[in-house]
């Protein structure tokens, strides 16, 4: 029985260092991309990573013993080989995804380490049993202990400076410094272990060592593990800055950076100057040109915008599309008066004429802008702002640019809050009807009511119908809450007429929403059906521009409600935009004179305004009806203009019903 060490080249040790080093640098490089992926995308980078140093480091491993100098001939169990590959693979992905979490703790850097370390020793431990050999191995237990705790201590170290960088995808100098600790762990295991074994043979023939020989089968297997690594890296490389990025932070229609593009420069780049401008660029009517001309001209025409963009902001700034019609640009180092020179300057460009496919566009843009520090310090409160500024351009008549106002801003989070308690507030039975008496001036008795909605809001108290009617409108919300409406007035009035306190028609102003679908008369059938009251105790209140909207549609509807015994009235008469050739098509019982006619009359433009809707009225058979009367002389004028029937704060201000039947006792009550 003999005993004999083993020999090694100080050279290739120095390359396997090197090699060791290079492949953990590029599996790293690999590895950051994973901060800034999420889902398969996410996972892809984590198994190519995994791949590339596990199959580096394998390979590495054999490159070491192959180079070796041993007492004998050594072949190898490629089974055997295939299983080390793979437990350094599988260790280096699970080490890689417990350390890559969003927010890292010292548990996953200490559990990554202890992973990567372990599966680098069940790598090499795994490849030595796999070695055939005459000879018997004798392992030094106390060095190979230290050659493992080695191993496992700088894999540590190097996920510790791996985190320093794990959103960068460049070249970074703790990216470096990482590969070389885990590279110098790696080989450190590598040849401290194989130094520390002494090999037992008997009869050995000679003494002199020669270099091993490996069987073709594993040649095979290392080639092909050398391949991939680098087949893996540097396909993924080519697919990051060649396909990747293209896809993910560039617009395939406009070529200009997306989103994702926007995040990434502002992250970088912007906020490195002491002052900077955003724009939101928004096309007026676009969305006419894409329906009546299609989607095709309107993507043509929006490569065109994005080509004006870049010719007059040149090397200024950074254009984005944000999505539809709508870009962004970000200038640094720009003043608010450059600023708003600047978006005058892309206004005039934006509104010169397209010539696309033989059809002569045009197309003006609404200018949103916001600066920093002023407006805000970070990306998503500058978009909010230079959004809201672009709101106030587009609601003042559009082609505008607007500079954020902190006023503006608060009046829209207000909206914003009313809108979202608003779709709560009828679950909540948060809203309230009033009513206002209608007055006969000559036979001083009430003939009417008009029902109005209150909301209480349980912050804020009773909201003005002025701020939350529009909101309900724009929202489609007045639709439930003027079936809810028509149900409670009509239940009202029917209790009133079996309590005998009143025995009126009560009106109810409703919405061009209701119109729409055409089931309006089926709403006002139910609710009269369900209170059990004769419709001709209800009446409809319409505006002008109600009833000359889609006025076909809108007359047949309003006749069959006419037929059905409901009453119907048009309210804020010569306001709105009807034409008196049409007004005796429209079915209606009353003609309301608007307030700002009321309040004016003692001018005399007024009081012939006022004078000529009544005449109007009588000669078409309508009853009038004077809103907003508050004063004796006001009363005197329209009786002696032949209005009779009144509606105004001198006679009553609205009323919640339990006041209502306490003013009805005060007063007389028409039977």
């Amino acid at each position: 029985m003999d005993k004999m060490g083993i020999h090694y080249n100080v050279w290739i040790v120095l390359l396997s260092f090197v090699l060791a080093a290079t492949v953990t640098y590029s599996a790293l490089n690999l590895i950051s991309q994973v901060s800034r992926s999420t889902g398969k995308i996410r996972r892809l980078w984590l198994i190519s990573g995994a791949c590339v140093l596990g199959c580096g480091i394998w390979a590495i491993h054999y490159v070491g013993i192959m180079a070796n100098r041993f007492p004998a001939e050594v072949n190898y169990y490629p089974g055997r080989s295939i299983i080390s590959l793979l437990v350094g693979v599988l260790f280096c992905y699970l080490a890689f995804r417990i350390t890559s979490v969003p927010r890292l703790r010292i548990w996953n850097l200490v559990v990554g380490g202890i992973l990567l370390g372990s599966g680098f020793s069940a790598m090499h431990y795994i490849g030595m049993s796999s070695m055939k050999i005459v000879t018997r191995i004798h392992y030094d237990i106390w060095i190979q202990a230290v050659a493992v705790i080695l191993v496992l201590v700088s894999s540590y170290i190097g996920l510790l400076m791996f985190h320093k960088f794990k959103e960068y995808a460049g070249f970074q100098r703790w990216k470096l410094y990482s590969a070389l600790f885990i590279g110098f762990s790696v080989t450190g295991l590598h040849y401290t272990s194989v130094k520390a074994c002494h090999f037992e043979y008997n009869n050995l023939p000679g003494s002199k060592p020669f270099f091993v020989e490996t069987d073709v089968i594993l040649l095979m297997a290392f080639s092909l593990a050398a391949l991939l690594m680098l087949a893996v890296s540097a396909g993924a490389v080519f697919l990051d800055r060649h396909v990747l990025e293209r896809m993910v932070y560039q617009d395939p229609l406009t070529e200009l950076p997306n989103r994702h593009g926007l995040e990434r420069y502002f992250k970088d780049e912007f906020f490195e100057s002491r002052s900077g401008a955003v724009f939101i660029v928004d096309l007026d009517r676009f969305k006419s040109i894409n329906d009546t001309l299609g989607h095709d001209i309107g993507d043509m025409l929006l490569q065109e915008v994005a080509v004006r963009l870049i010719r007059s902001v040149g090397d200024k700034g950074k254009i984005f599309r944000l999505g539809g019609d709508e870009f962004l640009i970000a200038l640094p180092d720009c003043t608010l008066e450059g600023a708003q020179e600047e978006a005058g300057h892309i206004m005039h460009e934006l509104k010169e004429f397209y010539r696309i496919q033989g059809n002569e566009l045009y197309v003006t843009a609404s200018v949103g802008i916001s600066m920093t520090p002023m407006h805000g310090t970070d990306r998503s409160a500058l978009m909010k702002a230079a959004d809201t500024a672009l709101y106030t351009s587009k609601d003042s008549g559009k082609n505008k640019c607007s500079v954020f106002d902190q006023e503006v801003n608060r009046h829209q989070l207000r909206r914003m809050s009313l809108e979202k308690d608003l779709r709560k507030a009828l679950a909540r039975s948060e809203f309230m009807v009033v009513y206002q008496p209608k007055w006969d001036s000559y036979m001083n008795v009430t003939v009417g009511l008009e029902a109005l909605l209150r909301w209480r809001h349980p912050e804020h108290g009773i909201i003005s119908p002025a701020e939350f009617i529009p909101i309900a409108e724009e929202t489609g919300l007045i639709v439930p809450i003027t079936y809810w409406m028509l149900h409670d007035v009509c239940s009202q009035n029917r209790f009133w007429h079996k309590e005998e306190i009143a025995n009126v028609p009560v009106s109810i102003n409703m919405s061009a929403r209701m119109f729409e679908d055409g089931s309006l008369y089926d709403v006002v059938a139910e609710a009269l059906t369900c209170a059990e009251l004769e419709p001709h105790f209800l009446e409809l209140e319409i505006t002008e521009s109600i009833a000359m909207h889609n006025m076909k549609e809108t007359v047949a509807q309003l006749s069959r409600l006419r037929m059905l015994g409901v009453r119907v009235s048009l309210d804020d008469f010569g306001t709105g935009f009807s034409s008196l050739g049409n007004l005796d098509e429209i079915p209606v019982n009353t003609l309301k004179i608007d307030q700002v006619f009321i309040r004016n009359s003692k001018m005399h433009s007024k009081k012939a305004i006022i004078s000529n809707i009544i005449a109007i009225a009588t000669h078409l058979n309508m009853e009038v009806v004077a809103e907003g009367v508050e004063t004796p002389e006001q009363i005197e004028l329209l009786k002696s203009l032949g209005c009779r029937v009144m509606q105004g704060y001198y006679y009553g201000r609205p009323m919640p019903v339990h006041e209502l039947g306490e003013w009805f006792i005060a007063n007389t009550v028409a039977s």
